[in-house]
């Protein structure tokens, strides 16, 4: 039976009407009360619909007991709400009667602030996916002022991008549409900023080339400019440029080295800010071999330099085989291919590692890896990477990214395959739609994503999609499913870009890559991408990408002076469901961000285990699981502990390049004076800043 049809018991004089938050008069629906109770019963396991009509009928026959308490007869829709909850407190239902008043004390908090950023909510989104939408995502006029809802802008970017699909563009559409809507899917920041938008520019990130010219770096430059004003992130390799200190033969002078125009860079993307809505980012790579490491292994240690870059280290194989063994290895002038000294291989990797723990900074990339799985091997070596390191690319090639929120294919504790699959299709064909309406910055941009085809999906919400299913994050069955997973995901996903060869066409360099004699038809070079997702996985209602839960509960300020309490979602219906939740506890456990100190069962504290209670080997390990399975690379942030030491993460650099990571970076809890959150200590709450997008890049440059 459905609820808008329930007959109630009651006799007598019935409410017939209710007032609305807006003053409108609307007919009164007892369905909408036993709606609304039957989703608090879920959220604690305990569903009854005798229980939920057997209560809506108290509930009624209370509302209409009051009928001359409400003016001119008529109830408001907050004194319903105070009944019901009257109601469910006096029930024995006493875990339903929580659920229910911390559901609407959050959709109360989430009014306040719609109403101040002036935002029309049709789907109901939390407070912090209102913030980061009114922030970045709602088209507004050129007073500011928002015009658009969250359902309209699903509808725009859905019919952006199925414009490719010709006849059939309505029907994609809607599917698209659907799958956005119900948060089961969301492509990158600037695909829902800009579609349909007159900028266009939809891609995430583009890697651009530094060539040892001085007009072309400054090329280079400008093109970086265009693509951050559109709201993409840059990555380069600055291996190429010759070292500082050498004569520059056309005027004499002295060159100052890669690490003096990346100052350059850095400056120009502090003064763009990405047209105003995200922080510019860069990755900024430097071969092993150049004669300049040492300087770019340092270049971070001073606060605020180089604050717009993530940098990385490439190394090769033999590079680590002389670190092991402790031997020298060649420092090589780009200009003119000769060795130009030799230095010892190990200090170079003790520096790296000590810079690292010092600062975050710098990570590595395994270029050989890399390059044994690179999927267009005649186009030659990829030596750069966007500025999370998950997508390797090729001089002016762009990333498309999407991500399926994995917290949806979860039911009854178990993970629904035949719906991932679905899902998996659709994305794939979304992105690959993408590359089609896309309007790129310059021509180059155009013809490298036409020509391969990239596209990156992956998944986020995972350390949620663990807890739903009882797997601890630290432990070997989530390694298990890690794997299990993603190779479920890539394996659809190509099969996904195998049909679209067929239906639209292979991707121009088919012949050049590693597809060709091993399948008729494939529509994208690369299909799958791990991203740290940040702001879509708040819209999404989930945990960042495959990162673990840094903190369970903390305070930001979302108002000027207004502080509220944030508590991980997944953890909250826990601890209604065991019948502990209060607002006591969540107060302890904001005091520290975890649950080491707090009174829960040890079940409930084995699985929600947060970052810093993690081993680096478990963080790593799940990095290697999702990387076997996926055809770019995977971004995550290998959390540690502010005692870890330096040694600790030599262990980990080499850990991941022995188990088949494209690259690896650390961050160690406090190695920087700003962070996006800090934990509490004694009787502060663990604080987060208005930066701060869940998941753990809290020390480290995102693209979010």
């Amino acid at each position: 039976m459905k609820p808008s049809v329930i007959l109630s018991s009651i006799r007598g004089k019935m409410i017939k009407k209710v007032r609305k938050r807006t003053a409108k008069i609307e007919a009164f629906d007892s369905g909408k009360i036993q709606s609304a109770i039957e989703k608090a019963m879920r959220v604690v396991s305990e569903l009854n619909i005798g229980d939920s009509r057997r209560l809506t009928d108290e509930i009624v026959s209370e509302i209409n007991a009051r009928e001359g308490s409400f003016y001119q007869g008529i109830p408001h829709i907050e004194e319903i709400q105070d009944i019901v909850e009257e109601v469910l407190s006096k029930s024995k239902l006493e875990r339903t009667a929580k659920a229910y008043m911390l559901y609407r004390r959050a959709r109360t908090h989430a009014r306040e602030l719609k109403k101040f950023f002036g935002i029309r909510d049709d789907l109901k989104f939390d407070i912090n996916a209102i913030r980061v939408l009114q922030e970045r995502y709602l088209l507004k006029d050129e007073h500011g002022r928002i015009i658009e809802t969250p359902t309209e802008m699903f509808e725009r970017v859905a019919k952006s991008v199925s414009l490719s699909e010709g006849n059939n563009k309505k029907a994609w559409e809607k599917r698209f549409f659907e799958m956005m809507r119900n948060l089961e899917f969301l492509p990158n920041s600037p695909t829902l900023m800009n579609a349909g938008t007159k900028l266009g520019q939809l891609s995430a990130c583009f890697v651009l080339p530094v060539e040892d010219d001085l007009g072309k770096i400054f090329d280079s430059l400008k093109y970086m400019a265009m693509i951050q004003q559109s709201g993409g992130g840059t990555g380069f390799s600055f291996s190429h440029l010759r070292p500082r200190g050498e004569i520059v033969r056309s005027t004499k002078g002295i060159a100052s080295g890669p690490v003096s125009f990346m100052r350059i860079f850095d400056a120009a993307t502090e003064v763009i800010r990405q047209g105003g809505k995200r922080r510019g980012a860069n990755m900024g790579i430097l071969n092993v071999n150049h004669p300049d490491i040492p300087e770019f292994i340092t270049s971070k240690q001073k606060e605020k330099q180089l604050s717009n870059f993530n940098i990385s280290v490439g190394v090769n194989d033999e590079f680590l085989r002389a670190a092991e063994n402790n031997e020298e290895y060649g420092l090589i002038n780009p200009r003119t291919g000769r060795v130009a000294r030799k230095i010892n291989a190990r200090a170079v990797f003790d520096a790296i590692c000590e810079s690292a723990w010092m600062t975050g900074d710098p990570g590595l990339i395994f270029l050989d890896e890399i390059n044994r799985k690179n999927q267009l091997p005649d186009l030659g070596k990829l030596e750069a990477t966007n500025p999370c390191g998950e997508v390797p690319l090729f001089p002016y090639e762009s990333c498309n990214l999407g991500s399926i929120n994995l917290t949806k294919i979860v039911e009854n504790a178990k993970i629904d395959w035949s719906k991932l699959k679905k899902i998996v299709h659709d994305s794939v064909r979304f992105l690959d739609d993408v590359i089609e309406v896309n309007k790129y910055p310059f021509i180059e941009l155009e013809r490298a994503a036409r020509n391969n085809r990239r596209i990156g999906l992956g998944v986020m919400g995972f350390a949620d999609m663990l807890i739903m299913l009882g797997i601890p994050y630290d432990s070997k069955e989530a390694v298990k499913t890690a794997e299990e997973l993603m190779a479920f995901v890539n394996k659809e996903a190509h099969n996904a870009s195998q049909a679209l060869g067929k239906e639209k066409g292979n991707f121009p360099n088919f012949e050049k890559s590693i597809w060709a004699g091993n399948t008729k038809s494939m529509r994208n070079c690369a299909c799958t991408t791990i991203a740290p997702t940040g702001t879509i996985s708040i819209i999404a209602g989930c945990s960042s990408g495959i990162e673990p839960l840094f903190a369970l509960a903390y305070v930001r300020e979302v108002l000027s002076g207004k502080h509220l309490f944030e508590t991980n979602k997944v953890l909250e219906k826990t601890l209604l469901k065991e019948g502990i939740y209060s607002e006591k506890l969540i107060d302890s456990i904001a005091k520290t961000g975890d649950l080491k100190n707090s009174r829960v069962p040890e079940k409930i504290k084995k699985l929600f285990k947060t970052a810093l209670e993690i081993d680096y080997k478990q963080h790593i390990a799940i990095q290697a699981g999702f990387q076997k399975h996926t055809d770019n690379a995977v971004s995550k942030t290998i959390n540690l502990d502010n005692r870890t030491t330096g040694n600790d993460v030599k262990k980990a650099y080499l850990l991941a390049h022995k188990l088949g990571c494209k690259g690896i970076t650390v961050y160690r809890y406090g190695s920087k004076k700003e962070q996006v959150l800090y934990l509490g200590e004694g009787r502060k709450y663990s604080r987060a800043s208005s930066e701060y997008a869940g998941g753990t890049c809290i020390g480290k440059v995102c693209t979010l």
